[in-house]
């Protein structure tokens, strides 16, 4: 042994000590005599203390070995020799370690959450069939919408002025609500299955519904009225994404495609496979990125419109991948591996830098949208499977929700 003569008494003593406070007079008595201890033990309560103080610092050195792998991985991504200072941190805007705040409230998991165009309030649905209104600057629960009779699996703001929510569920319902009143002021029915997604249109004049029963249906907001049904996919129709000026919609099935529509369309215009399991997300690039494809494509904008404005799409699944698609060509241009369990949401990063996904295997992972390469990892994110993400459009923060029933607010910077 590594201690010594003295070490060893002081050891013995403490765990005689802590025998005889415990009653255990047998075990004692033998120990006593084979030690050869005599005299006095000290305090009983000796080794309690030493062995509560191991634990603090094995916990203490598990944290500093999180915050030295954080700070390896940003020495790796600013490059040797650039210090790092708050001004590079914050250009970049990418989700920091610890989380701002821990929401608890739900009693099932969270399914989805859609931050608010102006106000600083987000939406977030569940499995126990709610709607909550959280305030993401104090972390104040502000309103929970009750009116669907089960799982409430998507929920979104109107992207204009937020004056109405849209929200869908496994009842087979979509609900409209209004911002001002949080009543329902309108439920849509036409679905025959689970509803999976809902989507607004730039305009905030239509939505767009998909469905377990294979379809996607155009609502009028005004009315209320389906006035289009989509049908193309073979299975479950999981999640839609609409372009920035709402020319093109896609969709995503348990059929392992992924299909890219236009408004007037009534078949798809192209269908993307290459996935090997269900598509669980698809999500359209924002300008910031479909500029950095194109270049680090090496794609002349012009020759690539081909009177068509060019279109990127991510989308990932069940076969752990994420794959970036060029739209007109219904090429993949980018596989990117790294998950370790099923990929439920992505999304662009405003810069247009960086891809953001969440998975099964409770982590938050940032993509560089230019090489394929992780540049950052919140590992244990969640105490369970990430179910949903959503970045807010004003501020540098994100938010995921997960089926350990909590909702995490991240800084950016």
């Amino acid at each position: 042994m590594i201690l010594t003569e003295k070490e060893k008494d002081k050891l013995h003593r403490a765990i005689l000590s802590y025998l005889k406070s415990a009653g255990l007079m047998q075990s004692s008595e033998i120990f006593e005599r084979e030690a050869k201890i005599s005299g006095e033990l000290g305090p009983a309560d000796i080794l309690e203390k030493k062995w509560s103080s191991v634990v603090r610092l094995q916990q203490k050195v598990m944290s500093l070995q999180s915050e030295l792998d954080a700070l390896k991985e940003e020495m790796a991504f600013y490059g040797p020799g650039k210090k790092l200072s708050d001004s590079n941190k914050v250009s970049e805007n990418l989700p920091r370690a610890p989380e701002r705040y821990n929401l608890l409230g739900h009693r099932e998991p969270v399914t989805a959450l859609s931050f608010h165009p102006v106000y600083s309030v987000f939406a977030s649905c569940s499995e126990d069939g709610s709607i909550r209104i959280w305030d993401y600057e104090t972390g104040n629960l502000e309103k929970i919408l009750k009116g669907h009779t089960a799982t409430v699996n998507c929920v979104a703001f109107e992207p204009n002025n937020g004056q109405l929510l849209v929200s869908c569920a496994a009842d087979l319902s979509i609900k409209l609500w209004s911002f001002e009143t949080f009543e329902c002021t309108k439920t849509l029915h036409g679905h025959d299955h689970n509803v999976s997604c809902v989507r607004f249109l730039p305009a905030g004049d239509f939505i767009l519904s998909s469905s377990r029963d294979q379809s996607i249906k155009l609502w009028e907001v005004s009315t209320g009225f389906c006035i289009k049904t989509y049908l193309g996919h073979t299975e479950w129709v999981r999640t839609l994404t609409v372009n920035f000026d709402g020319s093109l919609f896609a969709s995503c099935s348990n059929d392992e495609t992924v299909m890219v529509w236009g408004l007037e369309a009534t078949q798809p215009q192209v269908i993307l496979s290459g996935h090997e399991n269900v598509v669980e997300t698809v999500a359209f690039a924002n300008k910031e990125a479909v500029n950095l494809l194109l270049t680090s494509k090496n794609k002349n904008g012009e020759e690539e419109k081909r009177g068509k404005n060019p279109e990127f799409i991510a989308s990932a699944g069940r076969d752990k991948v994420i794959r970036i698609w060029d739209v007109w060509s219904g090429s993949c241009l980018m596989i990117i591996r790294g998950h370790d369990n099923w990929v439920k949401a992505v999304l662009f990063h405003p810069s247009g830098k960086y891809l953001i996904s969440c998975s099964d295997d409770k982590s938050i992972r940032v993509w560089d949208l230019s090489s394929g390469s992780s540049v950052k990892k919140l590992l244990d994110a969640h105490g369970h499977f990430i179910l949903t993400m959503a970045m807010n459009p004003r501020y540098p923060l994100l938010a995921s929700g997960s089926v350990d029933k909590s909702i995490k607010i991240w800084d950016c910077r």
